[in-house]
């Protein structure tokens, strides 16, 4: 052997334990590596290969994730969806990989396979978008390997699929991502039970050349795994509360939902700018230290886990399939935070809203966090200071199918004033004055004003995010805004709802008015998740 190549195979193992080093960070991606390379292995034996290019194959195969080293844990480990940036990160790996491997000749195959593993055979893959042929062959194997190994195993956000979706999605997918020859063959092997590998082979956790290159490696991995570990410990930690933050709590949370039933709850520090405004931050900090030192004396308990979400706000999950367990904890929380808010003058304003969504063993994260946003949404809107369930949310909606008698309801408060805060022009205690206003001025010269409510419903079949709500409740706002008069008056009044005071119109012209602003709605917002819907009451029939 030659100085280069031992210099090669010294890097090549190097390369090997480090992309094990990577994936052991994971528990959901331990042995990944392995498994792709012994797969792709499988299937190029079916191809009729040598035992010299298989075996060339399984090796390339074991890195072609290599040029994941250049993307953020924070990316890779995320329960929660990509943003564009993000999943751009991601894509970027197979790029990094083949600059990585490409000075390495000893193997055949290895830069093709880093680069063009996600290529789909309809060129709709990256990087470069081929199409059909022009992917290399081994890249079309270890595709379909590394689909497989991805859909067979637990994921922090899902569970592994069952082997019959497994195999329609290699089927499904022939000829669009898949190499057509290869998913069917894939396929064949599976019904026959010929996919079977050695997940107990020592193997599994790094190939293993020779005593010399082994020590050489290792001692290079020890150095970058001592590196890492540092960094990514004063990366995961918040200094302030002592909490997990963000990406590393919510990777937390999510495998404690794979493995448990339980609760979300997403709780949000009211008043905190406030405080900071009027007392200086010291003060603001010492609430946040206040609510991290009471999440953190729950989270002792290791099933359940808390993190600082950035700013005010926070997650926890607790371990009760029953409401009145994860009230308990709540309670005692909230009950904490106030005890100790009252003991110092200068945090006083500031209390905790929380929304919450009960969770079943092996939920989505992603779905059940969006749900204890909306109703923490709903609390910040109607009760702040308190708590709301979204299943809560969801069952005063079906009961709520009476319009008519809760805009009367709604009327009735108006007269009475009230505490909600709304979003467009006036909070809601202006609205109820002018509301006031405008109702004597009405009872005293006879003007017919009409209170005018907006429903924003979500379709049966759709869940959006807050993200869809939020954009969805802008373009209506603008297009309230831009279609009533100046005389007319509007404020948001819940989390999906809009109340229009509307100054003498003729009657028969509100359709017309309601058509304009729905019209101009459709026009901002493509989005199909929400049918908005109106009715309104002529104010001077509400006693």
């Amino acid at each position: 052997m030659t100085g280069l190549e031992i210099r090669q195979r010294v890097s090549l193992q190097m390369m090997k334990t480090l992309a094990a080093t990577i994936e052991a960070k994971d528990d959901y991606m331990r042995g990944h590596s392995y498994r792709v390379a012994e797969y792709s292995a499988l299937i190029a034996k079916q191809l009729g290969w040598s035992e010299h290019e298989v075996e060339n194959l399984r090796n390339a195969a074991y890195l072609h994730d290599i040029g994941k080293i250049g993307v953020p844990d924070t990316i890779l480990n995320k329960p929660t969806r990509l943003t564009d940036e993000e999943f751009a990160a991601i894509k970027s790996h197979t790029v990094m990989g083949a600059d990585i491997l490409k000075d390495i000749t000893l193997l055949d195959h290895l830069v093709d396979i880093a680069r063009n593993h996600h290529e789909r055979y309809d060129g709709k893959g990256y990087p470069d978008g081929l199409v059909g042929e022009e992917i290399p062959l081994s890249a079309r194997i270890v595709c379909v390997a590394d689909s497989y190994d991805a859909m067979k195993s637990r994921r922090i956000y899902r569970n592994a699929l069952p082997d019959e979706e497994i195999r329609r999605e290699l089927l499904d997918n022939c000829g669009t991502q898949f190499d057509p020859q290869i998913s069917r063959m894939f396929v064949d092997m599976l019904d026959n039970g010929m996919v079977v590998i050695d997940e107990d082979n020592p193997a599994a956790q790094g190939y293993r050349d020779n005593a010399a290159i082994e020590s050489v490696a290792d001692k290079f991995i020890s150095e970058v795994m001592k590196t890492m570990s540092s960094q990514e410990k004063a990366d995961s930690v918040d200094y302030l509360t002592g909490l997990y933050m963000r990406s590393r709590g919510q990777q937390v949370i999510a495998a404690l939902m794979q493995d448990n039933d339980g609760c979300l709850a997403f709780i949000d520090m009211d008043n905190l700018k406030k405080v900071n405004d009027v007392h200086g931050h010291k003060a603001g900090d010492r609430a946040l230290k206040l609510i991290g030192n009471l999440l953190a004396k729950e989270t002792e308990n290791e099933t359940f886990a808390a993190c600082r979400l950035g700013g005010d706000e926070f997650l926890i999950f607790m371990p009760y399939s029953d409401r009145a367990s994860v009230e308990s904890v709540i309670k005692r929380i909230f009950e904490g935070f106030e005890s100790a808010r009252e003991a110092d003058c200068e945090i006083k304003e500031a209390a905790l809203s929380a929304g919450l969504c009960m969770t079943t063993k092996g939920a989505m994260f992603e779905s059940d966090y969006t749900k204890a946003d909306k109703a923490l949404y709903y609390v910040k809107q109607n009760c702040k200071g308190s708590y709301f369930f979204y299943e809560q949310l969801l069952a005063d909606n079906k009961e709520n199918t009476n319009l008519s008698a809760d805009l009367r309801n709604v009327a009735k408060l108006l007269k009475e004033s009230g505490s909600y805060t709304g979003a467009l022009d006036l909070n809601y205690r202006e609205f109820a004055r002018i509301y006031e206003f405008v109702n004597n001025v009405g009872d005293r010269h006879n003007h017919n004003c009409y209170l005018v409510m907006v429903t924003m419903n979500t379709l049966p079949e759709q869940l959006a995010d807050i993200e869809e709500i939020e954009k969805a409740l802008d373009c209506m706002e603008q297009s309230i805004r831009s279609k009533i008069r100046k005389v007319d008056v509007c404020t948001r009044y819940s989390s999906m709802q809009y109340l229009i005071i509307l100054f003498e119109p003729q009657e028969n012209q509100i359709p017309n008015v309601m058509e304009r602003i729905f019209m101009h709605y459709y026009e901002l917002c493509d989005r199909e998740n929400f049918k908005p819907q109106y009715e309104y009451i002529k104010m001077t029939e509400v006693k």
